[in-house]
């Protein structure tokens, strides 16, 4: 959904040339009109007004917002909305609740304003959701996504992978206005997109879904501090394994020899082959259970799942007269033993 645009100074019922004092007074008066607790039968509606009206305030009482908003008013909006409607569909990637890693822990959140303070605003200023809130000083953080096949997920180690970081923009500092017009670089967002280069960690046993920190590698803050990126962990499919939990499947095919007789069968483990053994008179499709052969366990328990091998009984293809002959006197025998 595209960003709209808001007229702060319609919502506070000011007009462009207001004085701070006016913006405040206006502020104040539709607040105390509005807030819910005033609005008893109404309630829902006078929730989303009293806080259209305390994010209007939050532009237009603050000077730095103020200048950025009036800025964007008279420039060219349409590309201004474009470059952010990008970095807010790069902010979105990894929807869902992941699973932290143990010991890595998630802080950030929305304004809970709309997403065009969101895009614009969220980082400008003294003050955030209302007059009495104050900033953190520290850099947003930011997450994206990370692929991580089934093998690197098994064995662990160093990964070099490269992502788009949202940063502040290098020509206006992250203010969107550069000699107070929009910014040409970022087109009033503050921040620009960039690729970066990581070498990152990847757990043993990490799992899809679980998110590996990058300490101090998140966006900037004016004052030059970072917040944390945020990988979360997308499982790549395998063509020979599937994953339950710390389990691994495979399915092998073998002949309705082995299955009848008995015999050994080569199996693809995620460390090589090994040799399995199948019982006498096994049943097509039933699993075998290699000990220990799944993935390791990620939370700090040690060891490792198990490996299940789905047997597959392949019949015989273009049989001669004489095997004919001999499975239809395996059916007569079978047919006289009941």
């Amino acid at each position: 959904m595209p960003l709209n645009y808001k007229n702060y100074y319609e919502v506070l019922g000011v007009p462009k040339t207001a004085a701070e004092k006016d913006i405040k007074s206006a502020y104040r008066k539709l607040a105390r009109q509005w807030h819910p607790d005033a609005n008893p039968d109404n309630q829902r509606a006078a929730e989303e007004k009293f806080k259209e009206i305390q994010e209007a305030y939050e532009v237009l009482g603050d000077a730095e917002k103020r200048r950025k908003y009036d800025a964007l008013g008279t420039g060219d909006w349409q590309r201004a909305a474009q470059q952010a409607e990008q970095q807010r569909r790069y902010r979105s990637q990894g929807a869902g609740t992941p699973q932290d890693i143990p010991g890595f822990d998630f802080t950030g959140a929305a304004s809970g304003f709309s997403d065009f303070f969101d895009a614009f605003f969220s980082g400008v200023g003294g003050r955030r959701g209302t007059p009495e809130q104050h900033n953190s000083s520290r850099g947003q953080d930011l997450e994206t996504t990370v692929d991580v096949t089934l093998a690197e997920a098994h064995e662990g180690g160093k990964k070099s992978v490269s992502v788009q970081v949202e940063d502040l923009c290098v020509r206006c500092k992250g203010s969107g206005l550069e000699r107070g017009r929009i910014c040409p670089i970022c087109h009033g967002t503050g921040r620009t997109l960039a690729t970066k280069r990581f070498d990152v960690t990847i757990p043993r046993g990490v799992r899809a879904g679980q998110r590996i920190r990058l300490a101090g590698q998140g966006g900037t803050h004016s004052d030059g501090t970072r917040g944390d990126l945020f990988l979360i962990v997308n499982l790549v499919s395998d063509d020979r394994f599937q994953r339950k939990g710390d389990d691994i499947y495979v399915d092998v095919q073998v002949s309705i020899y082995d299955l009848v007789l008995g015999g050994e069968v080569k199996v693809p483990t995620m460390t090589g082959e090994v040799t399995m053994t199948i019982p006498p008179g096994t049943q097509n499709q039933r699993l075998l259970r290699l000990a220990g052969k799944g993935m390791p366990h990620v939370q700090g328990t040690p060891g490792n799942g198990d490996q299940y091998v789905r047997l597959i009984g392949m019949l015989p293809q273009n049989l001669n007269d004489r095997e004919y002959s001999l499975f239809r006197e395996l059916a007569n025998l079978r047919k006289g033993s009941r």
